[in-house]
Order: C-alpha cells, then sequence, then structure tokens
C-alpha cells in the first residue's frame, strides 16, 4: 500500500466515523415521539437551573433522548445561558432544536398558583420563586418600592411588609409575560374588588375600626381560627380587650415576630421585643400578620358580642372560651 493509498484509507475511516456520529446525534436529538403520537408535558425549570440540569428534568419527563447531548447542543449553539426560568408546555414530538427555541424564547405555559388564606408576603414570595414565576429578591423589592395606584395603600409604611394583608388569597392565572409587579398588581386589584363588594369602609366604620385596623384585626383572626363558627367569636374577643385597654396576648402575632410558627411558645419568645408581640404592646400590632380571607375579613367587621376575654385552643383545633382569669385557667387546665 503506497503512501497515498494509506492516506485515502485513513480519509474513508475518518469520513465513516464522521457520517456515523452524524446519524448518531441527528437521531439522539430528533422528536421522542413523532407528530401524531406526541404528548404535551407541563415541565418546571427553575431559576437559575444549567443545561445540564435542564437535560436532566427534560430526560425525566421523556422529552429527549439523551441530556448530555441537549446540553451540548444548546453550547454549542450559544444558547445554554438564554435559557429562561418558568413552567411550559411542551410536547414529546418536538425536536431538541424545538425544545430549546421554546426554552429560550420563554413561551411560558399559562399557569395557575393559589395563595391559602393565612399567607404572609415572605411566604407568597417563596411560593412564587419555587413555581419559577418570580425570583423572590425581586418580588419583595417590587411589594417594598414599587407603586400602585390603590387608596387603601395610601397610608401605609414603606419595607416588605407593606402590603401584608392586602395581597388577597385565591387562586390566580399569571400570563407567560407577567412580572413580580404584574402579579403584585392582579392581587391587590382582586382585594380592591373584595372590599367593593364587601362595602368593607362602611361596614369597618360602623364597627368602630379604620378600614386598615379591619384588616389587621383580620389577619389576627386568620391565623387564629381554625374552625369558622368562631371567627365572629375570637373578633369579639379582640374588640372586648381593646375597649379595656387589656393586651391582645395573642400567640399568632408573637409568632410573625420570630419569623416562625411554632407548636408551642416559650415564655423567652413572649419576650420578643417587637412591635408585634400583643404580650408585650397594648392595642394592635401596627400592621397584619397575614392575607385573611373574606370570611376572616366578614368577622373583623361583624364581631360576637358576648363579655368574652379569654380562650384557649382544644386539642381538636376549636377553642374553650371564657369571661374571667379564673375560667380561663380552668379551661387550661383541662385542654393544654
Amino acid at each position: 500500500m503506497n503512501f497515498l493509498s494509506k492516506y485515502r484509507y485513513l480519509f474513508l475511516i475518518l469520513l465513516g466515523i464522521i457520517c456515523v456520529l452524524f446519524i448518531y446525534a441527528r437521531v439522539m436529538l430528533s422528536p421522542v415521539s413523532p407528530r401524531s403520537e406526541g404528548r404535551e408535558v407541563v415541565v418546571a425549570i427553575p431559576i437559575s437551573a444549567t443545561a445540564n440540569q435542564v437535560g436532566e428534568i427534560l430526560k425525566q419527563n421523556e422529552l429527549v433522548r439523551s441530556p448530555r447531548l441537549f446540553s451540548l447542543y444548546a453550547r454549542f449553539t450559544g444558547k445554554d445561558s438564554q435559557i429562561k426560568a418558568g413552567q411550559y408546555k411542551l410536547n414529546s414530538s418536538f425536536s431538541t432544536k424545538e425544545l430549546l427555541r421554546e426554552l429560550v424564547e420563554g413561551r411560558l405555559a399559562e399557569q395557575s398558583f393559589t395563595v391559602p388564606e393565612g399567607y404572609t408576603t415572605a411566604q407568597i414570595a417563596s411560593l412564587l420563586d419555587y413555581k419559577g414565576l418570580a425570583d423572590k429578591k425581586d418580588f419583595l423589592k417590587a411589594v417594598s418600592t414599587a407603586e400602585f395606584d390603590f387608596s387603601f395603600l395610601n397610608e401605609l409604611p414603606a419595607g416588605e411588609k407593606r402590603l401584608e394583608g392586602y395581597l388577597f388569597p385565591d387562586t390566580y392565572q399569571v400570563a407567560s409575560d407577567s412580572t413580580p409587579i404584574s402579579i403584585i398588581d392582579m392581587m391587590l386589584e382582586r382585594f380592591a374588588r373584595e372590599m367593593e363588594e364587601l362595602d368593607y369602609a362602611a361596614q369597618a366604620g360602623r364597627a368602630g375600626v379604620t378600614l386598615q385596623e379591619a384588616v389587621i384585626i383580620a389577619s389576627l383572626i386568620e391565623r387564629e381560627a381554625l374552625v369558622d363558627a368562631e371567627r365572629s367569636l375570637i373578633a369579639g374577643v379582640i374588640y372586648n380587650r381593646l375597649k379595656i385597654d387589656m393586651p391582645l396576648q395573642l400567640c399568632a402575632s408573637v409568632q410573625y415576630a420570630l419569623g416562625a410558627t411554632k407548636p408551642e411558645l416559650s415564655y423567652q419568645d413572649l419576650e420578643i421585643d417587637s412591635p408585634y408581640n400583643t404580650y408585650k404592646i397594648y392595642g394592635l400590632p401596627p400592621g397584619p400578620i397575614s392575607m385573611p380571607g373574606r370570611k376572616s375579613l366578614l368577622a373583623a367587621v361583624q364581631p360576637t358580642t358576648t363579655e368574652y376575654l379569654f380562650y384557649v385552643a382544644k386539642p381538636d383545633g376549636s377553642h374553650a372560651f371564657a369571661t374571667t382569669l379564673e375560667e380561663h385557667e380552668a379551661n387550661k387546665r383541662m385542654y393544654e
């Protein structure tokens, strides 16, 4: 075999290897399913996910054949750093090229998120961050600094607690172009609609409080009451204590001050130096401690008239109410 024949032979081998690799890559990057058999899958891409992590997520959802090849393809095309977080409605009939295009162009699937009654601003921020809908820091920054055109916000203090109580708990549909500001605005709009439907400012006035004070009371009720029938009774206890300038002594407000929910508070916890510690301050805390739902909002302006000043939780989540300290101590011995 002469010199030229050797190189021709090596060239053919190299060409054969390249062809095999090309065919292999083409097959591995092709759709997992044919167009006629494609299935839709909603996939969540977390914030700051690497191309390798995205490839693994796609593989777990049976959308790519090889996570490694997806990552290599994304890097080869220079789009590995352009993948956007969020939830996507993808199809198993999409090729790797099509999948990457969806993730880079940010064609998010419209999705919903639910804020339960009693959630705090921090919990909402964590929820949106977990779902890939908004970065937690960006959301809290918008809460603190963004301007929103709602009259009930005019006298609220600045800071991350500014909108506590006013982001109405509900299920929301989020568009693909949603931002922290647009999400907050949507939730405030829902609160405003609730205020209008309930004629809430007028109801608060008849109860002898401002709208802001009523929302604070409602937020306390939301975190204290597990049984709907007791919401107005708890409201009555709060009003009774306020009338005689007696500390509210609500565990839920102390937990808010601590930034943690504990099954049982210690004496040290009750000594925390905070304007939200209703064991030490008189009157209402400076702001709401949670997002109250409609039932708690109504209870706050429609308290049940009783002489109750005390209540203690029973094992089933309901409460035993008492008028005197002696009765209260007896209830504590019975249920604690």
